[in-house]
């Protein structure tokens, strides 16, 4: 069952085209995650699905509801964390905390005192005193302990330290094992790898990849270290070879991925002391992909 849906989603801002023809899937229980550089159209499709903007043409829908028709009854089981969280700033975190989960239809008190601890935040103190990674945790606390089926996660560790962010994804991981489904959008791509089932990459608002880590890491390369006794091949002479380099006494070869046999192969006889491959990071996939769009 898909619980959020993008059929051919356009939006434009006079001239300025947000999103084109944006198609998206994410499927019940499962952690998707939503990448692409500045101003991509991360934020405008996420917009659209909040009902916060209606989108110039296509539909979109959360739990088969249309997001601008049904946008109340959408938003009771939604639960949405911004990356720049505003409180009401002479509201204790608390307070503020309470009311949100309100609004959501009351929420788990023992799993909200759990959060607040894990957190480490200090519910009694006023909004106005908050730095921007405690106005996080505001907004994560709340969301995190409401009722909400599906959670909206738009670059929602902004501020956080690392020991932060390793708590959220916890809280993550912990959701998706309750049957919750989240829509994670977040420019640390070491994080996307790490918590995501499938992903989308997007670029000037349209979609241009959409799959597991394992399915686009055809995208990319892997790289080689190799150590041999005696001469090595050619290794610029192989089509599947995109660099190699000599680094001290290792050879540092990057492959395309679905072609490492050709170099394996061509080390056949040869007296090979190390061989290692790594798969490329999400990080690797998506700075490859760019640098191959940039080309003329």
């Amino acid at each position: 069952m898909n619980i959020v849906e993008m059929n051919n989603v356009s939006k434009s801002f006079g001239r300025v085209q947000a999103l084109d023809q944006v198609t998206l899937r994410v499927k019940k229980g499962e952690i998707f995650g939503f990448i692409g550089p500045n101003g991509a159209g991360k934020s405008t499709a996420i917009r659209v699905l909040l009902g916060i903007i209606r989108a110039s043409s296509g539909t979109a829908s959360i739990f088969e509801k249309d997001v601008w028709k049904e946008a109340v009854a959408v938003h009771h089981q939604t639960a949405y964390v911004p990356g720049d969280v505003h409180l009401w700033p002479n509201l204790s975190g608390g307070e503020v905390i309470d009311f949100m989960l309100r609004l959501n239809g009351g929420g788990n008190k023992q799993k909200k005192e759990e959060l607040i601890e894990r957190f480490q935040l200090d519910p009694k103190k006023k909004c106005r005193t908050y730095s921007k990674g405690n106005r996080q945790k505001v907004a994560l606390v709340a969301a995190f302990a409401s009722d909400a089926s599906l959670f909206i996660l738009d670059e929602p560790t902004s501020g956080l330290d690392p020991l932060m962010e390793r708590t959220f994804q916890e809280c993550v991981f912990e959701a998706k094992r309750e049957g919750k489904t989240i829509l994670l959008s977040s420019h640390i791509l070491s994080e996307v790898e790490k918590l995501c089932d499938r992903l989308a990459i997007i670029r000037n608002g349209s979609i241009i990849e959409t799959g597991s880590l394992q399915e686009l890491r055809h995208l990319t390369r892997v790289e080689m270290r190799i150590g041999l006794h005696g001469e090595a091949p050619d290794f610029h002479a192989l089509s599947a070879v995109a660099h190699a380099e000599k680094v001290d006494d290792l050879w540092l070869v990057q492959v395309e991925a679905d072609q490492v046999n050709q170099v394996v192969d061509a080390l056949h006889g040869r007296d090979v002391y190390l061989l290692e491959s790594a798969p490329p990071t999400l990080e690797d996939l998506f700075m490859r992909y760019y640098e191959k769009e940039e080309q003329p």
